[in-house]
């Protein structure tokens, strides 16, 4: 028994060393503070590239193809030579207008001499005065002879200068569709070849009339505001790879595609290395609205409840969690953009409750990691700090 006593007083002495240690404190949570921001609206729409000008080369004269006189691919540049088309019948035709033009001004030299003498002899009453008057009438008449036969020359000069098919563009050249030896007429529909300009390029984009007119009715209600100046376009190509210049977003088309229920949206990108060609698949992003009182919560600390629906966890009274359903409808870069559940000055959890439920008081604390979002403070951080952000 002696022996048995002391070790029970040092056990007694030690629970009760134990008991007398402070309970711990409420667990740490990493908080930022949510502020009104102005929040930039990107959008990502598909589109399709066009060339920024076409030209379908056509014969204007008749004739069969003597030569072709470029390379198909080949870049060519406004006014070249591109077919010869026989010009025999168009030199022959020249030819006549201007021995026609020839003759009418002889006529004209033998009528005006009639005239004078006609002039002379009416004078002493030689001749009537309605020969006289005839013969000033056929000088007239040889002068619009001339003008006219000259009009014709200039004709035949026209259509023998179109034998000669010329670039009416430049930019590069398609295939050619007739070969030396074809017939081809100025009435013909099928184009010989056909020239595309492509630096710079068009981009048609694509957007639902819908979002256009939220869009609109959003802009005219003061919720969101439209910068002026140009509008800068990124692209992202077919591979997933981006362009490496931006464009300029040029004009919205006026009209609605009642099949499709979508409006172009035109942008213009430089393509200097003819990277872009016409038809290709593409999607552009730009921005087309600010919204001047945007909150702002970073993507790491928004989960979603059993329906599906966005949830965030915030700090309420007496430091205790609380869970709120929120509206977000867009991401902007790593962050949500929250439209209602949230008000600025509210303090949101990025990390450090993944095991603590609403409820449970906490300690708030600046986050930890990586930024908890782009313009949000943490709470009690100072205002130089740098927001960092970590999952929780």
């Amino acid at each position: 028994m002696k022996k048995i006593a002391p070790a029970i007083v040092l056990l007694l002495t030690a629970c009760g060393g134990a008991g007398e240690q402070p309970a711990a404190g409420p667990p740490e949570v990493g908080v930022i503070t949510v502020r009104e921001e102005a929040v930039e609206l990107t959008t990502e729409l598909p589109g399709r590239t066009n060339a920024y000008e076409t030209s379908e080369v056509r014969p204007q004269v008749n004739g069969l193809i003597l030569s072709r006189l470029f390379t198909e691919g080949d870049q060519v540049r406004a006014g070249q030579p591109l077919y010869r088309i026989d010009p025999a019948p168009y030199e022959a035709a020249v030819a006549n207008a201007r021995a026609a033009v020839a003759r009418s001004r002889a006529a004209i030299a033998s009528t005006e001499a009639l005239a004078r003498r006609y002039g002379e002899l009416v004078k002493i009453n030689a001749i009537s005065r309605q020969e006289a008057e005839n013969a000033v009438t056929s000088a007239q008449q040889a002068r619009a002879d001339v003008a006219a036969q000259q009009a014709l020359l200039r004709s035949a000069e026209i259509d023998l200068a179109r034998t000669t098919i010329r670039a009416p563009i430049s930019g590069r050249i398609g295939r050619s569709t007739y070969t030396t030896g074809a017939l081809v007429s100025a009435a013909q529909t099928d184009p010989l070849t056909t020239i595309q300009r492509l630096d710079p390029i068009y981009v048609d984009i694509q957007q639902s009339s819908a979002e256009l007119l939220r869009l609109r009715q959003q802009l005219l209600s003061g919720e969101l505001s439209r910068g002026g100046g140009q509008v800068n376009v990124k692209l992202k190509l077919e591979d997933g790879s981006v362009y490496p210049q931006d464009g300029v977003l040029k004009f919205t088309d006026v009209t609605v595609d009642p099949q499709t229920g979508s409006q172009i949206i035109r942008a213009q990108f430089p393509n200097p290395r003819g990277l872009l060609l016409p038809g290709m698949y593409v999607r552009a992003q730009f921005a087309q609205a600010t919204k001047t009182n945007g909150l702002l919560v970073p993507q790491i600390a928004v989960a979603r409840d059993e329906k599906g629906n966005p949830t965030v966890l915030v700090i309420g009274a007496q430091n205790k969690l609380e869970m709120r359903k929120i509206t977000a409808p867009r991401t902007i870069g790593s962050s949500w953009l929250v439209t209602s559940g949230l008000k600025a000055g509210d303090r949101v959890v990025v990390d450090g409750a993944q095991m603590l439920r609403p409820g449970v008081p906490v300690k708030p604390v600046a986050p930890q990691g990586q930024a908890a979002g782009q313009g949000q403070k943490p709470a009690g951080a100072p205002s130089n700090a740098q927001p960092a952000n970590k999952g929780r």
